[in-house]
């Protein structure tokens, strides 16, 4: 609302002559201060005006007083409309009308300083009903039915204990190289490489079937033949790997070529000559074998059946044998020394035997033998995750071929080669073969 602005008068000075009014200096007269009924002009949100020290309030009128009383009754107005604005924004709960008092009514109270601003948390009534609606549904009804298993998911469930594949906790894979980090001749960095090339090679110069093509030769030969081998091989005290190797040397051989059943031992000896120079630090002379087969071949024989071998197989002699895998495998096994010596008689025993060496891989062979061994043994779990990761096979692939060589475990007291089992059933060998067979692969 606009005020009325009072003109200013001349006003008649001491002598009797007007005072005429100065340029920009208009409200800078001085009222009579004695009277008491002086205004203080209100500024803006009625906060008094920074005021000139010469500027001098005006005596109240009529006129001015009216003008006062229309401006605090607007200002009265308008600060409770601004009230009002302000509850709807902040959601006053408690809904109480604030009643707006004049400025010059309200006591004069000393400022203090105003308090932090705090976080309000507005609650209204749709929050608080879909917080009780999520409760409930949260909560569960009384009247809600207990599940019930249908026939089919309990015959699943059947169907899973019986074939072992319940959910069971994983097992720790054992990091078999830890300990021989340090060790150069354990070619840590490389070793898992160098057995992936076995298992590949292993299959380019695996020995097929060859008995049908042998007219003298039948299996029983052959079993003859290797146990008089390993006696050979025990009396020279010759490494793991040559008996190994020997083997893997005749049955090459014998796929190659016919050979007459005179000539069978001749062929057994110069296979372990070759394979003796080949792993051997000391190997044995021609003489010794000689010897050993109570001069049954000559000396040239030897050496001409020796060549006969070599340009057969083409010097081909690095191949991987069932001993490269046991070595391995043993040691995925985490063995104590009983285990290690019976899975060399399991090994032992599936070379004799004609259908576990060449119906079955090197590395089968190999895995067998430790399956089988921990089975007698008793060892649980018979098969780990660590020897599934390093083998490559699984428990069920290995059962057929350990029910193999268990057999062959308990019919070797009472078979007429009893080489393998006499060289095991020795105290320095932890007399592993008098221990029972394992019943659950018989």
């Amino acid at each position: 609302m606009a005020s009325t602005i009072v003109p200013d008068q001349n006003r008649v000075g001491r002598d009797g002559k007007e005072e005429k009014k100065v340029v920009g200096k208009e409200r800078n007269r001085r009222a009579l201060g004695d009277i008491g009924n002086l205004v203080t002009i209100k500024g803006v949100e009625g906060k008094p005006q920074n005021q000139d020290p010469n500027q001098i309030s005006r005596p109240i009128t009529r006129s001015f007083g009216a003008q006062l009383l229309a401006n605090a009754q607007q200002a009265a107005v308008a600060e409770n409309n601004k009230n009002k604005n302000k509850k709807k924004v902040e959601g006053n709960v408690d809904g109480a009308k604030a009643v707006a008092i004049p400025k010059n009514l309200q006591k004069r109270v000393p400022l203090k300083p105003k308090p932090k601003p705090e976080n309000v948390i507005v609650i209204s009534s749709d929050t608080v009903k879909e917080e009780d609606i999520k409760k409930k549904e949260s909560k569960p009804s009384k009247s809600s039915k207990k599940k019930i298993q249908s026939l089919t998911s309990v015959l699943t469930a059947r169907s899973k204990v019986a074939c072992g594949l319940t959910n069971k906790p994983k097992e720790d894979i054992v990091d078999i190289d830890s300990a021989d980090v340090n060790n150069e001749l354990a070619v840590v960095e490389y070793v898992e490489d160098m057995y992936k090339f076995y298992k590949l090679a292993e299959n380019e110069c695996r020995v097929h079937n060859y008995m049908d093509s042998q007219l003298e030769i039948n299996e029983k030969m052959r079993a003859i033949l290797v146990d008089w081998l390993i006696e050979v091989h025990n009396k020279f005290d010759l490494l793991k790997e040559t008996l190994y190797l020997t083997i893997n040397i005749v049955d090459r051989y014998l796929s190659m070529k016919m050979v007459p059943r005179r000539e069978l031992q001749l062929v057994g000896m110069s296979a372990m000559l070759i394979a003796s120079k080949y792993e051997e630090i000391w190997a044995p002379e021609v003489n010794d074998f000689v010897c050993i087969s109570d001069k049954a071949y000559s000396n040239q024989q030897v050496l001409l059946m020796e060549k006969s071998i070599l340009a057969r197989l083409e010097w081909y002699l690095t191949v991987p044998t069932p001993y490269v895998f046991l070595a391995r495998f043993i040691k995925a096994s985490i063995p104590d020394e009983q285990l290690e010596k019976l899975v060399y008689f399991y090994a032992e025993l599936g070379i004799m035997n004609y259908n576990t060496s060449i119906v079955y891989c090197p590395s089968m062979l190999a895995a067998s033998a430790v399956y089988a061994a921990r089975c007698t043994l008793s060892n649980t779990p018979a098969w780990s995750e660590t020897l599934r990761l390093h083998t490559g096979f699984s428990e069920p692939q290995l059962i057929d071929c350990a029910k193999l060589l268990v057999g062959f475990h308990s019919a070797a007291p009472e078979g007429k080669l009893r080489v393998i089992y006499r060289k095991y059933s020795k105290s320095e060998m932890g007399s592993v073969a008098l221990l029972s067979p394992a019943k659950s692969l018989l």
